[in-house]
């Protein structure tokens, strides 16, 4: 199975940006979508924004205009760029990748904003 790594997470302060990265141990073609979703204590995990083969991408509403997924083939990396962050947008960040036989999670990287 392709396995996938989240990084670019940390500490930033209110309107500020970061940009996550996921980077997949193999194609990012073997799965049919790849997503962000986030995460915190207490809740269930929900989503964030997603992007197929084709390049296509959406998003949840809390984050439309905000954030923007992206793909870069040849690194096999699905990246997503954060902007006017805010302290509600704390949490766990996750990776996911699907292929209609299984799903690939990462382990999450942690963003916290400051206000």
């Amino acid at each position: 199975q392709v396995q996938l790594v989240e990084s670019g997470g940390g500490l930033v302060q209110h309107g500020g940006s970061l940009r996550l990265s996921c980077a997949a141990s193999g194609s990012i073609f073997t799965f049919y979508v790849m997503g962000w979703y986030r995460q915190t204590p207490g809740k269930q995990r929900v989503f964030i924004a997603l992007i197929n083969s084709g390049g296509a991408a959406n998003y949840a509403d809390s984050v439309k205009g905000r954030f923007t997924i992206s793909r870069d083939n040849a690194k096999n990396t699905v990246y997503l760029q954060m902007n006017s962050l805010t302290p509600e947008d704390t949490a766990v960040y996750y990776c996911c990748g699907k292929n209609g036989n299984y799903d690939s999670w990462g382990q999450g990287t942690q963003v916290t904003v400051s206000s």
